[in-house]
C-alpha cells in the first residue's frame, strides 16, 4: 500500500487508515484553512489532527529535499522559497512559519484522503465483485518503481539536454477522480527530482494540474512516465501536454503538494465538479466561432460572450478581439464576479476561454450549473492549442504563462502600454520595491529614468527604502492593489474590449494621476529612443490595421498592471 509520507518511511497507510476510521468527513470546517483546524475539533479527534499535521508536515518538508553538494558528508539539503536549508532543523522553522496555510490545506486533505480510502476499500470488500484495491493504484506502490532508467544518460545530458539543445517547459493537467493523492504528491515530488525538473505541480482527489521545466531529454521522460501510469494513461495522451521553449530555469524550484482543488476557484469540487463542464471545441471550431461573433457588425447587442476567464494582469497584454475581461486578479473571484454580473448571461451564448484550458473546466461547470446561459463553450486545450494552430488569428497580443519568462510571443502584436508615458509595450518586470514585488509594464526609455514601480505609492517608499535599507522583507499589499474594486460590476451595453486600446492620458491604470506625475518629474521619451526605428505613429497605424471589435462597443475593463503573487492557475 502507498505511503502518504515520504517513500523511505515505514508507515502502512492502512493502518494509519484504521486510526481515522470514525472521522466525520461532513465537518467542512476540516476544510477550511482560515479557521483555527485543531480548536474546532472534538476532544476525540484532536489527536487524529495532531498525527495528520506530522504527516502532512513530513511530506511537505520532503517535496523540498535536494541533493547535497558531493563534497558534502550530507546526502541532501533543503530549498524553499529560493532559500537554500542545509540543518533539517532551518527547513523545519522556515515552514512551520511561512507555510502554515499550505500545511493546513495538506492535513485536511490528509484527513480526507485517509477516510475516503478506508470508505473505498470497505465498499471494495463488501461488493466482491473480484476487483481488488490494487487496480485503483498501481501494482507495484513503490515510488521508486515508477521511476523511469536514466542510467544511459548522464548528469549532465539529463540537465542540459544533448549538444545545446534549448530547454522545454510542459505545462498540462488530467482531472480524474484519485483515490490517493499523497501518494501521487511522492511519486511526482521523486519524478520531478529524478529528471531535474523545476515547476509546480498541484494534486487533489479530482486530478492533477502541473507545469515543469527542464531539458527537452527530461521532459520526454516525464511525459512517457505520466503516461505509462496505470492513473493516468487511460486519461491522457502525448497532445494534453502544451509545450513551449524554456527550461528549468524558468522556475525558482520545484513545488509539488496536494490541495483541495487542482486550480483555485475557491469551491469544492463536491459542489461543482468538473465532470459538467461546457461543450469543449477545438480550436479551429473555436476559430470559426468568434469569426462569427466578430462578423455581427450591425447587431445592436449581440447574442454572444466571448469570455476571458484569466486576471486582468494576463488579459492586459493579450486577448481575443472582442472579449470580455473581467477585472479580477485571482481565478477564485471569478464565481463572485458571475454572481454579481448574472444577468449579462442571461439567454446568452458564451464562448469561454483561458491559458490551457483548465480554469475553463470548473468556470464553464459554475456558470451552466447557475441555469441562465443558453449554452456555453470552451476552448479546448486554451489559448496555448490555439495560438499553435493560428498565431495570427483572433487573438492579439502575447499570452501570460506562470513563470519567469511571464509571456510568450506568437504574432507582433502589442495590445498593451507603459503605465508611466503610455508608449506601446507588453514585457513585465516586478516592481522595483521588495516590500510590494507586484508586475509592472515600464517600458526601457521610464525605466532609464528610474521609473521602476507599480505606482507613485511604491515608487516613493522605494526610494525612502533605498535611503535606510534596514527594513522588513514582508510582502506589503500595495495601495494600488488596495483601491482595487475587489469584484467589478459590468454594464450590459459594455460587452467588448477594444482590440487596439489608446493611451488615456492623466487616468493611469496604476492610479489616479500616474501619467501626469511622470511628466511632472521627466520629459517624455523620444519615439525613437522606445521604439528605435519604430515611431509611436507607425506602431498605432500598424494596430489600426488589425481588424476589431465593432466600433459601437466599448471596453469594460480597467486593468491595471500589478499582482501580488504567481500561482499555477492556466
Amino acid at each position: 500500500m502507498p505511503s502518504f509520507t515520504s517513500p523511505d518511511q515505514g508507515d502502512d497507510l492502512e493502518a494509519c487508515v484504521l486510526r481515522f476510521s470514525d472521522l466525520d468527513l461532513k465537518d467542512t470546517r476540516l476544510i477550511n484553512p482560515c479557521s483555527s483546524l485543531k480548536a474546532e475539533l472534538d476532544v476525540s479527534t484532536k489527536k487524529k489532527y495532531s498525527f495528520a499535521k506530522k504527516k502532512a508536515f513530513a511530506l511537505f518538508v520532503k517535496t523540498k529535499e535536494v541533493p547535497a553538494h558531493p563534497f558534502e558528508c550530507k546526502e541532501k539539503w533543503w530549498k524553499c522559497c529560493q532559500q537554500l536549508f542545509r540543518e533539517r532543523t532551518g527547513i523545519h522553522r522556515h515552514v512551520a512559519t511561512q507555510h502554515a496555510d499550505e500545511l493546513c490545506h495538506q492535513t485536511a486533505s490528509v484527513l480526507k484522503e485517509l477516510a475516503a480510502t478506508l470508505n473505498t476499500s470497505k465498499s471494495l470488500k463488501s461488493e466482491d465483485n473480484g476487483t481488488p484495491l490494487k487496480e485503483y493504484l498501481p501494482c507495484n506502490r513503490e515510488v521508486s518503481a515508477w521511476l523511469p532508467d536514466i542510467s544511459c544518460f548522464s548528469p549532465d545530458e539529463l540537465i542540459r539536454g544533448p549538444g545545446s539543445e534549448e530547454g522545454e517547459v510542459l505545462l498540462y493537467y488530467c482531472y480524474r477522480d484519485l483515490e490517493d493523492p499523497p501518494w501521487v504528491c511522492a511519486w511526482q515530488t521523486a519524478l520531478c527530482q529524478h529528471l531535474r525538473l523545476t515547476g509546480k505541480v498541484r494534486i487533489a482527489t479530482e486530478g492533477i494540474n502541473g507545469t515543469v521545466g527542464g531539458s527537452k531529454l527530461a521532459t520526454r521522460l516525464y511525459v512517457e512516465a505520466m503516461l505509462s501510469c496505470p492513473l493516468f494513461k487511460d486519461y491522457m495522451c502525448k497532445d494534453d501536454f502544451k509545450t513551449s521553449k524554456g527550461g528549468a530555469c524558468c522556475f525558482p524550484e520545484l513545488r509539488v503538494g496536494v490541495f483541495e482543488e487542482i486550480v483555485p476557484m475557491g469551491i469544492s469540487p463536491s459542489k461543482i465538479s468538473y465532470k459538467k463542464p461546457g461543450v469543449h471545441l477545438s480550436p479551429g471550431e473555436f476559430h470559426k466561432e468568434v469569426e462569427k461573433f466578430l462578423s455581427q457588425t450591425n447587431e445592436e447587442q449581440s447574442d454572444t460572450i466571448l469570455l476571458d476567464c484569466r486576471n486582468f494582469y494576463e488579459s492586459k497584454i493579450g486577448r481575443f478581439q472582442g472579449c470580455l475581461a473581467p477585472d479580477i486578479r485571482k481565478f477564485s473571484y471569478f464565481p463572485s464576479y458571475i454572481d454579481r454580473n448574472l444577468e449579462l448571461f442571461r439567454e446568452k451564448k458564451v464562448l469561454m476561454y483561458c491559458t490551457g484550458g483548465i480554469r475553463c473546466e470548473r468556470g464553464s461547470a459554475y456558470l451552466k450549473a447557475k441555469g441562465v446561459c443558453r449554452e456555453v463553450f470552451q476552448l479546448k486545450g486554451g489559448i496555448h492549442k490555439y495560438l499553435e494552430e493560428f498565431p495570427d488569428g483572433f487573438y492579439r497580443g502575447k499570452l501570460f504563462v506562470f513563470d519567469g519568462r511571464y509571456a510568450l510571443s506568437y504574432n507582433g502584436d502589442i495590445v498593451s502600454e507603459c503605465s508611466y508615458c503610455g508608449a506601446p509595450w507588453d514585457q513585465y518586470k516586478l516592481c522595483s520595491t521588495p516590500q510590494c514585488r507586484q508586475l509592472v509594464l515600464t517600458c526601457p526609455a521610464c525605466q532609464r529614468q528610474g521609473f521602476t514601480a507599480c505606482c507613485v505609492t511604491c515608487q516613493d517608499k522605494g526610494s525612502r527604502l533605498a535611503s535606510s535599507p534596514a527594513q522588513s522583507s514582508f510582502k506589503e499589499e500595495c495601495e494600488c492593489t488596495a483601491r482595487r474594486p475587489r469584484i467589478p460590476s459590468e454594464l450590459p451595453q459594455q460587452v467588448r474590449l477594444p482590440a487596439s486600446p489608446e493611451p488615456r492620458p492623466d487616468v493611469g491604470e496604476d492610479g489616479p494621476c500616474l501619467r501626469k506625475w511622470h511628466r511632472q518629474h521627466l520629459p517624455r521619451p523620444s519615439q525613437s529612443e522606445v521604439h528605435g526605428d519604430r515611431t509611436l505613429e507607425n506602431t498605432r497605424a500598424a494596430a489600426a490595421e488589425k481588424p476589431g471589435p465593432p466600433a459601437s462597443y466599448t471596453g469594460v475593463s480597467t486593468m491595471a498592471s500589478g499582482v501580488c503573487c504567481l500561482g499555477l492557475c492556466l
